[in-house]
């Protein structure tokens, strides 16, 4: 059905071919989710851990292989972004699944115990899956839809965070595969499983032809304007765009994965104050973790990428941002109360998911359509800055008996991250080929008014000289 160049694109000169010779570009939808809901199994690991904690491995062991997994998706990511255009988006999406079902089923055939195998195995390789495939559904559908970036970006992401609860749920509380077959064998159907749903969803991964769009889409001149300037990594790097959406993610991303190590612990804690039995309290904290938290996470994905697409990216950051800090600030006075705590861990979900939907959509107005996939992975690596951050500050203060500090600094970050987001503007693709200057930054951000302020206080005593003699100049013509 699908005859494709090297690179998964009409050959350069080519006429673009019309719409009816071409597949439905829905179909990328399934495949997408298809590919995510594989993917999503990085954030199952923690049905794991009381299986791995009862063969003898320490909390510290159980998180390592966790951390190993996040740390090398991420910086996989940047590698896949260069074989993307080389490999094409299949072949990279093939070789994704591929390589996470052999790491699953590696550690499962060495019987699912070994510390060393299993963290080579899940952490390593399959972490390195992961890498190679995240980025190919969210570039290939930012390709076919032009005209809702931040809907189908949603769609495909929310097929991460919706996944990760089912494969939780398979393994114990619905399916009981891990008490039907061990953990090491549910390692390998997991492993076959996520190798085959990848292969599925990759059969509908590839590039519109060049100059295709869809019918009747005509961009506004703003629209157009969007992601229509494509740039190099290395010109992206040279944008303090670059740095303002790094650490906007960041702080966004820091607090969500701060709440999440702590939604069962702190709340647990407030509940406890509050009169509930230990047995209530930790059932009430796991629902809010369980249900609450991840159901609004998927959703959440979904409804920020539709919303963006409404009312524009950077509007839609600084209200995310805003509004999660606002949340974090009240979380403290909510844990203690069930209600209250279920709407509380939904909110921050929700907020939470948008990152997902936005950051990459973002990315490609920024810096380009047709370089999002080479972009974003750089992006990217602010996720795995804010999962250090977050996490340890909250484990920091949460031992120091102050979890209201770690949310109160985590919400203050945030709001930084808004104000951050509001001073970006679309960068000079000309200026970023130039070497670094206060010249050139202050260009990119639109604010040349403020040029001679800056350089008046860089170099007062150019400017003290300047003044001097300008001012023998007057006392010379003045004498004259």
């Amino acid at each position: 059905m699908f005859r494709l160049t090297p690179v998964d694109e009409a050959r350069p000169g080519a006429a673009a071919p019309r719409s009816d010779t071409l597949p439905n570009r829905w179909l990328v939808v399934p495949g997408a989710i298809l590919i995510q809901l594989s993917l999503g199994a990085i954030y199952a690991w923690s049905v794991f851990t009381p299986a791995l904690e009862a063969a003898g491995w320490s909390k510290l062991e159980t998180q390592i292989v966790f951390a190993v997994g996040l740390v090398t998706f991420a910086l996989v990511m940047t590698v896949a972004g260069r074989l993307l255009e080389s490999w094409g988006p299949r072949k990279l999406a093939i070789a994704g699944g591929l390589i996470l079902g052999s790491g699953y089923a590696l550690a499962g055939l060495s019987g699912g115990t070994d510390f060393w195998v299993v963290c080579l195995g899940i952490g390593l390789i399959g972490g390195a899956g992961i890498g190679l495939g995240y980025v190919v559904p969210i570039a290939v559908g930012m390709r076919w839809f032009p005209d809702r970036k931040g809907m189908i970006t949603g769609l495909a992401v929310a097929g991460f965070g919706f996944g990760a609860m089912g494969w939780v749920k398979a393994a114990g509380a619905w399916g009981h595969l891990i008490e039907t077959y061990s953990l090491a064998g549910t390692f390998v159907l997991y492993g076959l499983a996520f190798a085959a749903l990848i292969m599925l969803g990759s059969f509908w991964m590839r590039m519109p032809p060049k100059g295709w769009a869809p019918a009747g889409f005509q961009a506004s001149a703003t629209a157009a304007a969007k992601g229509r300037e494509n740039f190099t990594v290395a010109e992206m790097l040279r944008t303090p765009q670059f740095y303002l959406v790094f650490l906007t993610f960041a702080v966004c991303a820091g607090g969500g994965l701060m709440s999440i190590g702590l939604m069962k612990l702190y709340p647990m804690e407030a509940l406890q104050a509050s009169g509930y039995g230990v047995v209530e309290a930790s059932a009430i904290a796991g629902t809010a973790m369980a249900v609450f938290f991840s159901i609004a996470n998927g959703i959440g994905r979904i409804a920020w990428g539709s919303l963006s697409d409404r009312i524009g990216r950077r509007r839609s950051v600084v209200i995310m941002a805003g509004t999660q800090a606002v949340v974090l600030f009240t979380f403290t006075a909510m844990a203690g109360n069930e209600y209250l705590l279920y709407l509380g861990a939904a909110l921050i979900g929700f907020n939470f998911g948008g990152n997902f939907a936005l950051f990459p959509t973002l990315t490609a107005d920024l810096f380009g359509n047709k370089r999002v996939g080479q972009n974003y992975p750089f992006v990217f690596l602010a996720y795995g800055a804010g999962g250090i951050a977050g996490p340890v500050l909250g484990g920091m203060l949460g031992d120091m008996g102050n979890f209201p500090q770690a949310f109160a600094i985590c919400a203050v970050a945030c709001l930084f991250g808004a104000a951050c987001t509001a001073l970006i503007r679309y960068p000079d693709h000309a200026e970023a080929h130039r070497p670094a200057s206060v010249h050139g930054f202050l260009h990119q951000l639109h604010l040349d008014h403020l040029e001679e302020v800056v350089e008046h206080a860089l170099h007062p005593d150019h400017f003290r000289r300047v003044a001097s003699r300008q001012t023998q100049d007057h006392g010379h013509r003045d004498a004259a």
